[in-house]
């Protein structure tokens, strides 16, 4: 099989900022604590017109172009997302519609803020068989339009945004090197959206008693994050034939800076490796580790030949980590 790496990245987030202080005038709690407690400061809020394909499509844009590729050359779209435009039809439809990509095959995955992980994996695999050429994958989510703004355990955690990348052949031996991904569904209650499936379809019960929002057992998954970070971080390195004193620059799911920091001490490598931009996002569930990547190359960061290691945990629960040998070149 052939190598395949990501050759292209782009990200976009709304431009309405929400900031601790605006927070701390609609329910109870304080910048100070915030801060404390997760190291967010502000997130973008998508307004209440602009759905998620909105931001997947502004993500995907500067993708393509960082690329290289017009849209026409896509084989497929893949859209990671806990927040669709609708139930059907997928948002890679509409992105798809939206960015003119006439041949693509596509669909959406949902593996909350694991998504852009589990689509990287899989998207690798059709070019690795050589089915086909160009991926774009795309984690994207409007979390804000699942908030109960009343909940300060919830509301304060999570932002807008969209993440893409572009996945092609690349020379031998860069690119993906392994991959770890795991789901734990006894623990799916501990981080959901109660209603609007069809275990709870959408009622006049369901809306008062706000099912609709994203509920979470702020404790246990807190636990759950801490120790599956380094774990599936590690066993993924383990499948590259690498450990982690090989890590030249690490990219983790933004949830929270105490999580970020105790997988950072697992794995012993400096933080100077370590990219964090949650305390300007928040957590963007799938969209959190595409847009920090985007950073990480537009900012020179991650260099050519870098090892790379994306690594994440989400709802479901599902966990997952990507080791990449960096294969663009340049700024």
């Amino acid at each position: 099989m052939v190598s395949v790496g990501i050759v292209g990245t782009g990200s976009y987030v709304p431009e309405k900022v929400l900031t601790n202080f605006d927070i701390e005038k609609m329910v109870d709690t304080n910048d100070e604590w915030i801060v404390s407690r997760t190291g967010i400061r502000e997130r973008h809020i998508a307004d209440a017109e602009t759905p998620v394909s909105e931001l997947c499509y502004q993500a995907a844009l500067r993708a393509l172009e960082d690329a290289n590729l017009a849209p026409e050359e896509l084989d497929l779209i893949l859209v990671a997302t806990i927040t669709p435009d609708f139930v059907f039809p997928a948002t890679a439809c509409i992105v798809a519609e939206r960015l003119g990509a006439k041949k693509a095959a596509g669909f959406d995955l949902q593996a909350a803020c694991t998504g852009f992980l589990y689509g990287v994996a899989t998207a690798s695999q059709f070019i690795a068989t050589g089915i086909y050429k160009n991926a774009l994958v795309i984690g994207g989510e409007t979390l804000s339009k699942l908030l109960n703004w009343e909940d300060r355990g919830t509301c304060i955690l999570f932002g807008d945004g969209a993440g893409a990348a572009v996945l092609q052949q690349v020379e031998d031996g860069y690119g993906f090197l392994g991959f770890d991904l795991g789901m734990d569904g006894s623990g799916g209650h501990l981080l959901h959206v109660p209603a609007g499936g069809s275990m709870h379809p959408t009622s006049a019960e369901t809306v008062e008693k706000k099912m609709h929002t994203i509920h979470m057992a702020g404790s246990e998954v807190f636990k759950f994050a801490v120790r599956i970070m380094g774990e599936t971080a590690l066993k993924a390195l383990a499948k590259a034939g690498l450990n982690k004193e090989d890590i030249d620059c690490l990219v983790p799911h933004q949830a929270n800076t105490r999580i970020v920091d105790s997988a950072v001490k697992r794995l012993g490598i400096d933080p100077d490796k370590v990219i964090v931009n949650l305390d300007r996002y928040g957590n963007m569930s799938a969209a959190s580790i595409p847009v920090a990547l985007d950073e990480a190359s537009r900012s020179g960061r991650l260099k050519y030949a870098d090892i790379m290691v994306m690594v994440g945990f989400g709802g479901g629960l599902t966990w997952g980590a990507a080791v990449v040998k960096w294969s663009k070149r340049g700024v």
